[in-house]
């Protein structure tokens, strides 16, 4: 999902002032730094070196080739030495790939015994850099800086978390999600702004008949359906009933036929994110149950209920956690245990990706008393332990809000013999009782973005680069800090960016 050719430029800041020995060591320590930091394992794309800049005509040039350029996902900036930031504005005000500024220094310590003018020249970037971030600051930039020497971890995995935001906001950019038929009636978290969204996170979301869908559905050859099924069978816990000759068997080739029907309309569209709906099925044998659960499993956004918002969310965190530990699904907290040590159930009716159980899946039919069609099938298992993050997004009118909760999978307190869809059971940070009244406060939606390899911080990343407001529920959160928080940003945002 993270595309092979993707790059980062690392741009380096200095002027002619030193003369040309000192550049030619400039640029030598930049090869080093940036070919260190491309070795990484942590990045997922590659860095590129560029040639040391020294002059206004050279940034501007170097920052709209960035933007023209389809394989660059953003720009890393270093003042080696001091690098005038006058020099930097013409730039800085035509780039449009997401900026990490980053403060480090070639030597991790002070020569103390050598130390001369020589080096103190050379090795500028303590007030180089403060001098391009007063400019980041006087433009109002939205850009992240990471500080510390470029071989600490710390420093390394900072980028690496940047990288995967900058990379899922480049995704954004191209994203198409197909809506087969409309929002749940009468619900309003999932309803929103499309133009401003495709306006303010680059999502282009149109709307398809189900029978458009149906078409593509129908078109699948019996020879294909033979082969998914096949793979069906080797890869999950088949329930007698669906196996061969079992008495609902024909559900499961039902069942493949409507993935192999929504893979093709997807792929032949362009599209990486879809939704349906259990209010229109029209001309379909089933709600897609295991088809919207492998398709998500292959990186695909899903939103259930015409939830276009959060489908393509779901995207978006499968780009950013792209190679990482722990998966990522489409989620709704369903139903909470309050007695002691309090957690909450999430599920929803079938469409919640295999990718976040290390557990082999069963493969189930059973009756769904929404949507008047046939029985669906689908994958039923329970999410691994460990910590995950749930995440919501919705429009409040004049902006989108980011609303992150951190929490921790545990694994249920009793067996669920009964219970015939996917679950995660989790521990809400700080503890459900604030948890929930914050989500409450801050208006986040009943159907959430679950992953257990994305983490706040990348979020936090992705926030700045879209210019997106973004709350945070985590184990400092208190009900009254947390609702002054929402107050102040109230105000912030409605002077600072409505639309």
């Amino acid at each position: 999902m993270i595309d092979d050719h993707s790059e980062v430029w690392f741009l380096t800041g200095s002027q002619h002032l030193y003369g040309e020995k000192v550049l030619v060591q400039v640029q030598e320590h930049s090869a080093e730094i940036s070919r260190s930091l491309g070795h990484a394992k942590l990045l997922p794309v590659k860095l590129v070196l560029k040639p040391v800049l020294t002059n206004p005509d050279a940034i501007t040039r170097i920052c709209l080739e960035a933007n023209s350029a389809d394989n660059c996902i953003g720009v890393i900036t270093w003042m080696h030495t001091f690098s005038p930031a006058k020099m930097w504005i013409a730039g800085l005000t035509r780039l449009t790939k997401p900026l990490l500024h980053l403060h480090t220094q070639y030597n991790q310590d002070l020569p103390w015994s050598s130390i001369d003018m020589d080096f103190m020249n050379l090795n500028q970037s303590a007030h180089g850099d403060r001098e391009f971030g007063f400019i980041g600051a006087r433009l109002r930039l939205s850009r992240k800086v990471v500080v510390g020497h470029w071989k600490d971890a710390d420093v390394i995995e900072s980028i690496a978390v940047w990288t995967r935001a900058a990379a899922a906001w480049n995704d954004a950019h191209a994203l198409k999600v197909a809506r087969f038929g409309d929002n749940m009636r009468e619900v309003a978290v999932t309803e929103g702004d499309k133009v401003a969204a495709q306006t303010v996170l680059g999502w282009s979301v149109n709307g398809y008949g189900t029978g458009d869908l149906v078409e593509s559905i129908d078109a699948c050859t019996d020879a294909e359906v033979d082969e998914l099924v096949a793979v069906y069978d080797q890869s999950y816990e088949v329930a007698e009933t669906l196996k061969l000759n079992g008495k609902h068997r024909q559900a499961l080739r039902d069942s493949a036929r409507i993935e192999l029907g929504i893979r093709k309309f997807l792929d032949g569209g362009g599209f990486r994110a879809f939704t349906d709906t259990f209010q229109d099925l029209h001309g379909l044998m089933q709600l897609p149950g295991v088809a919207a659960q492998r398709i998500m499993a292959d990186g695909y956004g899903f939103g259930g209920e015409g939830d276009w918002k959060t489908a393509a969310l779901v995207r978006a965190l499968k780009v950013m956690g792209h190679g990482l530990p722990g998966g990522t699904s489409f989620m709704e907290d369903y139903t909470y245990h309050l007695g002691r040590n309090p957690k909450v159930l999430g599920a929803h009716m079938l469409e919640v990706c295999p990718s976040i159980t290390s557990e082999r899946p069963t493969l189930e039919i059973h009756p769904l008393s929404i949507g008047g069609k046939a029985d669906p099938v689908r994958l039923v298992f329970t999410a691994r332990e460990g910590p995950a993050i749930n995440v919501s997004i919705v429009d409040l009118g004049n902006r989108f809000r980011m609303i992150v909760n951190e929490i921790d999978v545990v694994r249920p307190d009793e067996p669920l013999p009964m219970l015939p869809v996917a679950r995660a059971i989790w521990v809400p940070k700080p503890n459900l009782k604030i948890a929930a009244a914050s989500w409450i406060y801050a208006g986040g939606a009943h159907h959430t973005v679950f992953s257990q390899a994305v983490t706040t911080d990348h979020l936090q990343d992705f926030a700045d680069i879209a210019g997106i407001e973004i709350i945070r529920i985590d184990a400092r959160t208190e009900i009254q800090r947390f609702r002054d928080e929402l107050r102040w940003n109230e105000t912030y945002y409605c002077l600072r960016n409505p639309f």
